[in-house]
């Protein structure tokens, strides 16, 4: 992937002042929806996606897959990135498949996406009993460059940066969902891991000198622990950052 260290420069300097990290309240969790345009069942999951989404208590990004392009319609927000990560979560929770809509919570478990009820349960639980987002995580652009705080903790993780778009609004015009106009929040085009926190109070400092896609809207920092094996693993903490003249 190409690295997008300053997806949000040309707002922060458009836009003085108005770009900011969603930090006066720490998120309750993250949710990752694994979703596609071409699946007759995931329309139901964008609903509750957006509901999520517009509650704004967790860090909420949809991947869009691109296992489901054979159908006839080609998702236009897919990547192979994106389905790449969705197997690695199999392979991190035991699973010898993927599906959709499929929801992932703080990368810890998995259910349905369509299911809204089970999916707010699962971020109350795990906030509830240790397994939330228990390390503070903060970013915000400061001159030229973003800089990104962690707080001290247990354990090892990655810092990852995802990249997203806040909406996209697609008329399918083929496919299981032919001529159906879907508003897509959130959808995911990029992921890095930009460092490293070892359980120490850590500040990273990304350059921003290049903007290479003016059009991205948000990113979100993920503290995400990996298996034995590299896959994504446990998120301990998590923030989010966008442009202020979408919100």
């Amino acid at each position: 992937m190409t690295p997008r260290f300053v997806v949000l420069l040309a707002a922060s300097v458009a836009f003085a002042g108005s770009v900011h990290a969603q930090d006066a309240a720490q998120p309750k969790g993250v949710v990752e929806l694994f979703t596609s345009q071409g699946c007759s069942s995931c329309p139901p999951a964008d609903a509750a996606f957006q509901k999520i989404v517009g509650r704004g208590d967790v860090v909420a990004l949809a991947y869009h897959v691109d296992y489901w392009n054979y159908l006839g319609w080609a998702d236009t927000l897919s990547s192979k990135e994106n389905t790449a990560r969705q197997y690695a979560y199999a392979r991190a929770l035991g699973r010898s498949n993927v599906y959709t809509p499929q929801v992932v919570v703080n990368g810890r478990d998995h259910m349905s996406g369509a299911n809204l009820d089970a999916i707010d349960q699962k971020v109350d639980t795990f906030a509830g009993d240790g397994k939330g987002l228990d390390v503070p995580v903060s970013a915000k652009i400061k001159g030229e460059e973003i800089e990104i705080n962690i707080g001290a903790g247990q354990g090892k993780a990655n810092v990852v940066v995802v990249y997203f778009d806040k909406e996209k609004k697609v008329t399918v015009e083929k496919g299981e969902n032919s001529g159906r106009e879907i508003s897509y929040l959130h959808s995911v085009t990029d992921v890095e891991t930009v460092g490293m926190w070892d359980g120490k109070a850590t500040n990273i400092t990304l350059p921003a000198s290049v903007m290479e896609n003016p059009e991205l809207e948000g990113c979100a920092v993920l503290l995400q622990s990996s298996t034995p094996q590299g896959d994504p693993a446990a998120i301990i903490g998590a923030t989010v950052l966008m442009s202020g003249k979408n919100i």
